[in-house]
């Protein structure tokens, strides 16, 4: 600790800042408060030592229990702090304490991803630089971004931020604390597409009916791509993207956007596995979710109702914004080496 409280005044005599001294010395952010005390108290005193202090020293929070602490986690990152605290005898809060000050560690929620096989990694990989080519010759606003989703009658739950604020859980009233699930709830499959300059109508698949190539041209590619360039472009070219689904990728989906779409992402070109770089997928879709699906629903009629209604108010700009992220995007999968989807 002297060694350190020294090296600190010899930067700061140098004319470091206290942001520049905390990167030299490789000390964690959360001990800033001990780089300024340390200098203030330099330029009060001239001196470098600790000032002498009125309470007692750590008694439980020593450095051989901290050195115990930090073997335990290099062994075994996801160990249970409270498990650490039962083996070690002392109270969950010392070992909190030890984890988060003294060794400037927090704990992080592992995360559910996609698996790639190194195979699809590679392909992914190759296809966004590809990608990231042709935004780079072609303007970015002029590409339309479409997807299914299914929404379903029942109230949409983020067990994360969804939070009731009270005294006592047994105080909150069971209507607000409990998210009554039902089996096979009524749902609808919707089709959307969406570009810096438009959106298209939300196109609903009638109940029973599945989306092979057929229903998919004669649903969605016929009566609302095929105009696209009239109706969101004003006569300009668009280029069409869709995701690797078996209706999107057949033969005869390809044929027919060959002959009808001036421009499209073919199947060969699109990264596999990569809902991460569909606008529609890493934003809108959980957008409208979350505005329509905040209580259930009744019934379908009411979902659509809701659907459409909330789908014309998601402001332009929040389209663009999501669009015009995705070479963004794209860059972060090629210096990730096409690794793991969230």
């Amino acid at each position: 600790m002297e060694h350190e409280r020294s090296a600190i005044i010899e930067l700061a005599k140098n004319g470091k800042t206290q942001k520049e001294i905390l990167k030299l010395l490789n000390i964690p952010a959360n001990r800033r408060k001990f780089v300024c005390r340390t200098i203030r108290r330099y330029n009060e005193t001239g001196e470098v030592c600790d000032k002498a202090r009125s309470g007692r020293p750590p008694s439980v929070t020593t450095p051989a229990l901290q050195k115990l602490v930090r073997e335990r986690i290099r062994r075994n990152p996801r160990r249970s702090m409270r498990k650490m605290a039962q083996e070690l005898k002392v109270s969950e809060s010392s070992v909190r304490k030890i984890v988060k000050v003294n060794l400037g560690m927090r704990s992080f929620r592992r995360k559910r991803v996609h698996f790639l096989s190194e195979q699809v990694k590679v392909k992914r990989l190759q296809r966004c630089k590809g990608q990231l080519r042709r935004h780079v010759n072609h303007d970015i606003t002029k590409i339309v971004f479409s997807d299914e989703k299914i929404f379903t009658i029942e109230e949409a739950l983020n067990p994360q931020n969804d939070r009731i604020i009270s005294h006592k859980s047994s105080t909150i009233d069971p209507d607000l604390k409990y998210f009554p699930r039902v089996q096979k709830p009524l749902s609808v499959m919707v089709w959307a597409g969406i570009s810096a300059v438009g959106r298209t109508p939300l196109i609903f698949v009638p109940a029973g009916v599945k989306i092979n190539s057929t229903t998919y041209r004669d649903l969605i590619l016929e009566p609302i791509v095929k105009n696209l360039s009239q109706t969101m472009f004003n006569g300009g070219s668009f280029v069409f993207q869709q995701d690797g689904a078996p209706a999107h990728t057949s033969n005869v989906t390809q044929t027919w956007l060959q002959s009808n779409i001036p421009c499209f992402i073919e199947k060969e070109q699109w990264p596999p596995y990569s809902p991460d770089l569909n606008s529609m997928d890493y934003s809108v879709w959980s957008i409208l979710e979350s505005r329509v699906c905040a209580k259930s629903h009744k019934s379908i009629d009411s979902l659509k109702r809701k659907l459409r209604e909330e789908w014309e108010k998601i402001p332009q700009d929040v389209l663009r914004a999501a669009v015009e992220a995705l070479p963004g995007r794209i860059s972060s999968v090629i210096h990730g080496k096409g690794g793991y989807i969230e």
